[in-house]
């Protein structure tokens, strides 16, 4: 019986067991496709919109008597910006950790690993509507945002593991649509909930909120996820083995090089090689300037209010704008698969927003205002596109790519916390300094962008003109394994890498 192992190699298997002609690659490859977007994806999105839930209810909850009952008060908002905050605090600190232990091998079966996390934080939201003070509830926020780290960077890191490039963007826009949803979902459910359940059982309706049936059904869903997620092509239950080698051998051909780490890969080598990049400083700060831009997701609620109606209707009103930036957000990562470009197709939706911005800047008029907020979250439609540049532009080895994967993220959600803090008071209703931040950071993300784009390219003629004896040991083993799961020699393998199109 055939059997593969992490290396790409087809062990116990003649010539003719294994067919690698082109054309029974592609059938192969599009049953293999199949496979995974039926099993991974919409698992993954369905996940992420209650993540989206669960992290944005306490805006809603703010609306309903939140501050008033926990006691929340201090100068200028500053105790409910931190419970904001400290999710994004507790989330980023262990962002890297848990990416690097996808990697190195402490975690083989990401399907266990990021279900159980998925678990926890679903037990410790439910949880959130039962605080009493301040104190509980920025300890289950900490909480929360310790076993959300597993999730996004988890996922993102997953996907390109098993996608080629022109094909992970979509993918990743796939996963960001499921928590796009969940704030048009999330509008209309915390509608209902706070505009009728106000007093029941003589709990508050932002408790109601808070503690809904919703993670009770996402628990039982995710005990099955070791069933629904794959781990990784060389060790996913439900493949046969040709199909482990065909999706091993699909990463090998798109980038010229197989998708491991070397032997001596430690704990802190992935990070170590990751630091020296000055590529990932630069996707640190883009992100963290479109997360900062992006930090009224978390006060969305707050300036839909500013139009000045009830709270009921402005639950309403708050949600159509998030179906622009979900549906749009896929068509363009589509597109930009399709085209294999990544900097205009993310570039395009941060000027619109900076329209948005300008708007909201030149006048208080309900419609341009209201307008000006389907405007604003189109910065949302290529999130999850830059993280998928990310791996783009950052592909081997398997353990950097994990480690820029988790920094840009972490970067992003830094950005966010401090965005937290932004949005004061004494500000509203007009918020003309945050609206002001919001369009610079987007200016400063255009111009970062643009600076990553370019030096790809010029990494791009760099390669052009590399020879054998110039490349690493480690970088030699991988165009040496790949070169065994296509079936041709290393100089053969070596030639076809350099020619190879880059995504930027």
């Amino acid at each position: 019986m055939l059997q593969t192992d992490f290396d790409g190699k087809v062990e116990g298997a003649s010539p003719g067991e294994v067919d690698n002609s082109p054309g029974r690659d592609t059938g192969a490859e599009r049953r293999l496709r199949r496979k995974l977007d039926l099993r991974l994806v919409p698992v993954i999105a369905f996940i992420a919109m209650m993540n989206s839930i669960d992290r944005g209810a306490v805006a809603f909850a703010r609306l309903k008597g939140l501050k008033s009952d926990l006691h929340l008060t201090g100068r200028l908002d500053v105790q409910y910006d931190t419970m904001l905050a400290v999710v994004y605090a507790s989330y980023c600190s262990a962002l890297v950790p848990s990416n690097i232990s996808l990697v190195i091998g402490l975690t083989t079966l990401p399907s266990v690993y990021i279900g159980c996390c998925v678990t926890l934080w679903g037990s410790i939201s439910a949880l959130t509507g039962l605080t009493r003070d301040y104190n509980t509830i920025i300890t289950c926020r900490v909480l929360l945002g310790l076993f959300e780290a597993a999730y996004f960077p988890g996922c993102a890191y997953l996907l390109s593991s098993w996608y080629p490039r022109k094909e992970l963007g979509l993918r990743t826009a796939l996963l960001a649509a499921g928590g796009l949803a969940a704030f048009a979902f999330g509008s209309l459910w915390a509608a209902a909930v706070l505009g009728t359940m106000e007093g029941k059982l003589h709990i508050a309706a932002w408790r109601w909120k808070l503690c809904p049936s919703l993670p009770r059904i996402l628990l039982r869903i995710i005990m099955r996820t070791r069933w629904l997620l794959p781990d990784y092509p060389h060790n996913t239950r439900w493949l046969s083995v040709e199909e482990k080698w065909l999706a091993q051998l699909r990463l090998a051909k798109d980038v010229g090089e197989a998708d491991v780490d070397s032997e001596e890969t430690s704990m802190l080598n992935g990070l170590r090689v990751a630091i020296k990049d000055a590529k990932v400083y630069l996707f640190m700060l883009l992100a963290f300037s479109v997360g900062l831009s992006s930090s009224f997701t978390n006060f969305f609620p707050t300036l839909t209010a500013t139009l000045g109606y009830s709270t009921t209707v402005t639950l309403l009103m708050a949600a159509p704008p998030w179906i622009l930036p979900t549906t749009v957000g896929v068509i363009n990562a589509w597109h930009s698969d399709r085209t294999g470009e990544r900097f205009f197709h993310l570039a395009i939706y941060w000027w619109i927003s900076i329209v948005g911005f300008v708007i909201s800047l030149s006048t208080m008029a309900t419609a341009a205002r209201y307008f000006s907020q389907y405007l604003m979250v189109l910065i949302f439609s290529d999130y999850m596109l830059l993280v998928a540049w990310v791996a783009n532009a950052i592909p081997r080895p398997p353990g950097k790519r994990s480690v820029a994967i988790a920094l840009t993220m972490g970067s992003g959600n830094v950005g966010t916390l401090v965005g937290s803090y932004m949005w004061k008071v004494s500000w509203s209703p007009q918020y003309h300094p945050s609206f002001l931040i919001c369009l610079c950071c987007l200016l400063g993300a255009t111009a970062l962008a643009f600076t990553i784009r370019t030096m790809q390219i010029w990494e791009n003629k760099r390669m052009e003109h590399l020879e054998v004896d110039e490349l690493e040991k480690d970088e030699r083993e991988r165009i040496e394994k790949a070169a065994e799961l296509e079936g041709m020699s290393f100089d053969d393998a070596f030639r076809r890498r350099k020619r190879l199109p880059p995504i930027y």
